[in-house]
């Protein structure tokens, strides 16, 4: 009895949801082009990475080298965004990678990724919007802080901000307000502030290469000494390192990289916008690597540009952007870059919250968040108390955090979905053929399973050498129900020596690469059984099936992309561990309280006997 039940259970935690069509009362009407979405991909991405983190990254981590660092993110998210494409070809819905992965996973896995997109988003629209508030308070001379500090000033608890934001909390909710007025009224503004961003990006851009120094990339500690004997800076001075173009040597080129991978959040925001997509098997996958691509070269040109104009120690904190101009003497040019920014922060911040609902709605129409969610205004036609839920929540959070406290935990949710997509991937493309809509097997797939099946059984091989020959040499040329169970467990696998590997690679680097016996001994053979299990994948037939986007070279680059995001979670601090854990375990709360009992897929698994018995 008590193994039954545990079996009953653990069935409930894969159970899969069908792709079945909602009522045409419930669905947008598509009007969103290639170009909307590249719009829409473009204002989510480009904001307080470009505007703030550059120059941090610049100064603190990498100098010069930050647009190696963006280069090497910009191929993770590559890789991630063939990831993102692929499902986008696969199931053009909304939903982003919860959907993806309760479609094709299960339900415990599909919790845990929409729970930490919510994670992601409302805690990035809070980022944004006390950047943009920052960012225009330093604009005006810092006035807005004085003022509250003055009058409403938080002493405790530590992590709390020094004052509550409520410049940010006005933000928050005015946004919040044009959201709910409808889809396209939040596009068309999507796009002008997108517009105006690019272009002040681009003037900056110009502008550095027209007065920028070479000789700012071939910095000595004679050029350190000289600006330390100046008492005219504003603000103080950032390390030296050795100087010249990598001034942090390797280890602050993936350092920095670590930090600008949350620079390039909000591409994967595409995938969310299936119901509204014009020809979404296309549209999205297209969208999506041409948002990667622009973004990488404004973010690759504005580190350029910003580290010619200005030696990288002497790059400003808070404001990098407008106070490069007054470096090179261009004072009235820093007001350009001020609009640019009070432009872009709210194109992302409303990107970011153009997203939200759309999550929390799709987890609440399939049971596991609570119903009341998806209620929608009869006027503008979109879901007001998910919009509500997230914006007031959001504001709360830039009401009362200081953003640097926040980055973190975006961080560790973008990576963990990241992840879950990549491995996803690498699964699904081995299994065999199935009807989303109905989760039935097709007959081919039965006739090759049984014919597979009595194949081995009258094979007079030892049990071993059978088991190993099938490895090597699977018995049928498209994937069954076995081969399946075999790429699922070596993918499985290969996750638990990748933690172990990167951890090891993470936390004692120096010591595995100047030849620690012990450690140096473990990693070479975690590598070695990382090779033989990917061996082992490669050899399983792929599903043939027919998209408009595959990701090209399996089982290898989802494997790297799986590798790059559980590595750069390794170097995340135990307190943003402690705080992801909390939040992990509100959700489970709700998932094991509420969501496992009023899921749709479980409902949808009581009526189907009951009509089948009828019938």
């Amino acid at each position: 009895m008590l193994l039954q039940y545990v079996r009953q259970f653990g069935q409930k935690l894969v159970r899969r949801r069908p792709l079945e069509t909602r009522a045409e009362s419930e669905r947008p009407t598509p009007h969103l082009n290639t170009l909307d979405l590249v719009a829409l991909g473009v204002g989510d991405t480009l904001g307080a990475g470009v505007y703030i983190l550059t120059g941090e990254v610049a100064k603190m981590i990498a100098g010069p080298a930050t647009v190696i660092c963006y280069l090497v993110t910009a191929l993770s998210c590559v890789i991630s965004g063939l990831c993102f494409s692929e499902f986008g070809a696969r199931v053009p819905r909304s939903g982003s990678a919860y959907l993806y992965i309760y479609v094709t996973v299960g339900q415990l896995c599909a919790f845990i990724t929409g729970w930490n997109i919510i994670l992601t988003l409302v805690i990035a629209t809070a980022y944004i919007a006390r950047a943009w508030s920052y960012t225009f308070d330093s604009l005006i001379g810092n006035h807005i802080s004085r003022v509250l500090q003055g009058t409403v000033s938080l002493q405790i608890p530590y992590f709390l901000t020094t004052y509550a934001d409520f410049f940010a909390l006005a933000l928050v909710l005015l946004l919040t307000g044009v959201l709910a007025l409808g889809a396209r009224e939040s596009t068309l503004v999507n796009k002008v502030f997108t517009g105006i961003n690019v272009l002040v990006l681009s003037f900056f851009i110009l502008s550095g290469f027209i007065k920028g120094d070479l000789h700012n990339w071939k910095l000595t500690e004679q050029d350190y000494k000289l600006n330390i004997s100046g008492s005219g800076d504003i603000y103080s001075l950032g390390p030296l390192g050795s100087g010249g173009f990598m001034p942090f040597d390797f280890e602050g080129i993936l350092h920095g990289a670590s930090r600008c991978f949350y620079a390039y959040h909000g591409f994967d925001f595409i995938a969310t916008r299936g119901k509204e997509a014009l020809n979404p098997q296309r549209s999205i996958p297209v969208s999506i690597m041409i948002t990667i691509f622009i973004c990488f070269v404004l973010y690759f040109g504005v580190s350029a540009a910003l580290t010619l104009m200005v030696p990288y120690y002497l790059i400003h904190p808070a404001s990098p952007l407008p106070q490069a101009f007054l470096h090179i003497g261009w004072d009235a040019a820093r007001y350009v870059m001020a609009v640019g920014a009070l432009c872009a922060l709210p194109s992302s911040l409303l990107g970011t919250m153009f997203t939200t609902p759309r999550v929390i709605c799709e987890m609440a129409e399939d049971g596991l968040l609570f119903q009341g969610l998806t209620c929608i205004h009869t006027r503008s036609g979109t879901h007001i108390m998910a919009i509500m839920a997230s914006g007031s929540l959001a504001a709360v959070l830039a009401l009362l955090f200081e953003f640097g406290d926040l980055v973190d935990l975006v961080s560790i949710g973008i990576l963990l979905v990241y992840f879950l997509v990549a491995f996803s991937i690498l699964v699904l493309r081995y299994q065999p053929e199935e009807n989303l809509s109905k989760r039935e097997k097709t007959e081919n797939e039965i006739e090759i399973s049984e014919r597979e099946a009595s194949r081995l059984e009258s094979v007079p091989e030892a049990g071993i050498s059978r088991i190993l020959k099938s490895l090597w040499f699977p018995p049928s040329t498209i994937p069954t129900q076995k081969s399946g169970q075999i790429v699922y467990g070596c993918a499985s696998l290969l996750v638990l020596l990748l933690i172990i590997l990167s951890l090891i690679l993470a936390q004692w680097p120096s010591e595995v690469f100047s030849g620690d016996p012990v450690l140096t001994t473990v990693a070479v053979l975690m590598l070695l059984l990382i090779t033989g299990v990917t061996v082992i994948i490669w050899r399983q037939p792929q599903n043939p099936t027919h998209l408009m986007f595959r990701v090209p070279a399996l089982p290898v680059l989802p494997l790297v992309s799986i590798f790059v995001n559980v590595y750069f979670m390794m170097q995340l601090t135990s307190k943003t561990w402690a705080l992801f854990g909390i939040w992990m375990a509100i959700g489970f709360i709700i998932y094991f309280a509420y969501g496992i009992r009023h899921s749709l897929a479980g409902n949808n698994e009581q009526q189907s006997p009951t009509s089948t018995s009828q019938t």
